[in-house]
C-alpha cells in the first residue's frame, strides 16, 4: 500500500469535507437574520451538492486523461477561496451563488481522490478506499463541531479561519500526488476479457451485470445517500427547533458523522473479505430502527448510543459501492468514480431539497422520521444484487517519475 499517496489524498479529503459539512450549519445560524424557511435551507444545501456532484463525471474523465495529479490540490484550493468569499455575503442569494461556485472544487476533488486511493491500495482497493472515505467522513464529523463552536463565539470569522486553515493541505497534495497514475494490468489484459483477468480454472467467466442489478444498484445508492444527506443537512435545523444551541447540535450531528466514518472504513475492510451484497443488505436493514429512535430520544447517553449505531450502519455501504462501480468500468476508473460519487451526491441533494419543501407543507419532524425508514427500501435493493461485482484492476504510479 502506497501510504504517501494515500495519506495526501485522504487528509486533503478531510480538509475539504470540513468545509463541505459547515454549509448546513451556516444556513441554520443565518436562518433568523436572512428569514430562511426549511425549504430555503434544503434548497441551499441541494444547490451546493448538485453543482459539486453533477460535474463529477466530467472531472473523472479529466482525471483519467491527466493521471489524477493536480485536480485534488486545485479543487481544494478553489473551494477554500470561494468559501472564504461566501462568508462576506449580505444576502441569501449571494451566499448560495458563491457557495455553489465553491462546490465545483469538491466536484473536481472526489473522482481523482477515489481513483488515487484505490490505486494506493493496490490489491487492497476496498480497504484503501475506505481509509480515504474515513478521513472524509471525519471531516464531515469535525465540520459541524468546529463550525458550531466558532459560529457561536466569533461568528463568521470562524468559517473564514477554517478556509485559511485548509491551505497547508493543498501543499501536501501537490507534493504527495506528483506522480501520474497508469493502469498496471490493463495493457496486457486480453481484449475479450474487457480488461479483467481470465477466470480461474473451474470458474465461469463473468458477464456484464444485468440491467436488474444496475437498477437495484442505482436505487440503493439514491436511497442511502438521501438518508445520509438528511443527517447532514436537516438534522441541525431539527435539533435547533427543539431548543439546542449551535454548539450542542453541532456535536450531536458530529457524533453521527464520526460513526458514519468508522462504518465506511469497516465496510471497506469487510468488502475485501466477505460477500459484498450481503454486507449491504444487513447493514442497511439494521440501521433503520436506530435512525428512527435517535430522533425521539435526544437527551443523554441513550441518544449518543443510538446515533452512533445509526451512523455506523449507514456508513458501511459507501466504500463498497464505489469499488463496485469501478468494476463496471475497469479501464475508466476516474470516470466510474466520478459517476458513482456524482450520482450519490446528486440523488442525496435532490432528496434533501424535496424533504425541505415537504417539511414546510407538513412538519420537519414527520419528514425526517419518514426518511429514517428509507434504509429498509435500500436493503430490498441489496437483496437483488446477489452477484458479486468484479473488483477494479490495480493501478500504479507511472514509472520514471518522482514520488
Amino acid at each position: 500500500m502506497n501510504l504517501k499517496r494515500l495519506s495526501a489524498v485522504s487528509f486533503g479529503h478531510m480538509a475539504l469535507d470540513i468545509l463541505n459539512a459547515s454549509i448546513a450549519m451556516i444556513l441554520t445560524v443565518l436562518a433568523v437574520p436572512f428569514h430562511l424557511t426549511n425549504s430555503q435551507i434544503g434548497l441551499g444545501v441541494m444547490a451546493y451538492a448538485l453543482m459539486g456532484s453533477l460535474t463529477q463525471p466530467y472531472f473523472g474523465w479529466l482525471a483519467d486523461r491527466a493521471g489524477g495529479r493536480w485536480l485534488g490540490a486545485i479543487g481544494l484550493l478553489w473551494t477554500a477561496i470561494f468559501y472564504f468569499a461566501a462568508t462576506f455575503a449580505q444576502s441569501y442569494a449571494m451566499l448560495i451563488a458563491l457557495m455553489t461556485v465553491a462546490s465545483l472544487g469538491s466536484g473536481a476533488f472526489h473522482p481523482q481522490g477515489a481513483m488515487n486511493a484505490s490505486a494506493a491500495g493496490k490489491q487492497r482497493a476496498s480497504t484503501a478506499t475506505s481509509i480515504f472515505f474515513l478521513l472524509g467522513q471525519m471531516g464531515l464529523a469535525f465540520g459541524p463541531m468546529i463550525t458550531g463552536v466558532l459560529l457561536e463565539n466569533i461568528g463568521m470569522l470562524g468559517p473564514r479561519a477554517m478556509a485559511i486553515a485548509s491551505l497547508p493541505f493543498v501543499v501536501w497534495m501537490v507534493v504527495g500526488l506528483r506522480r501520474p497514475l497508469e493502469n498496471a494490468h490493463l495493457k496486457d489484459a486480453p481484449a475479450e476479457s474487457g480488461g479483467q483477468p481470465p477466470p480461474a480454472e473451474g470458474q465461469r467467466p463473468r458477464g456484464r451485470p444485468r440491467w436488474r442489478i444496475l437498477m437495484a444498484f442505482a436505487l440503493l445508492i439514491a436511497l442511502r445517500s438521501t438518508v445520509q444527506q438528511i443527517f447532514y443537512g436537516l438534522l441541525p435545523k431539527y435539533f435547533s427547533d427543539m431548543g439546542f444551541s449551535p454548539s450542542d447540535f453541532g456535536f450531536m450531528v458530529g457524533v453521527i458523522s464520526v460513526a458514519i466514518a468508522l462504518g465506511t472504513m469497516t465496510g471497506g475492510i469487510l468488502g475485501d473479505r466477505y460477500d459484498q451484497p450481503k454486507i449491504l443488505l444487513w447493514a442497511l436493514f439494521a440501521s433503520a430502527p436506530f435512525s428512527w429512535l435517535m430522533l425521539d430520544i435526544v437527551n443523554g447517553w441513550p441518544f449518543y448510543m443510538l446515533a452512533f449505531a445509526a451512523g455506523f450502519l449507514i456508513g458501511v455501504p459507501h466504500s463498497i459501492l464505489v469499488v463496485m462501480a469501478q468494476g463496471f468500468l475497469p479501464k475508466r476508473q476516474g470516470l466510474a468514480s466520478g459517476a458513482v460519487l456524482g450520482f450519490t451526491f446528486a440523488s442525496g441533494a435532490v432528496g434533501i431539497g424535496l424533504a425541505g419543501w415537504i417539511a414546510d407543507m407538513s412538519s420537519l419532524s414527520a419528514v425526517i422520521h419518514t426518511i429514517a425508514l428509507l434504509p429498509l427500501l435500500a436493503a430490498v435493493c441489496a437483496f437483488f444484487m446477489r452477484t458479486r461485482l468484479p473488483a477494479p484492476p490495480s493501478m500504479a504510479p507511472a514509472a520514471g517519475s518522482a514520488d
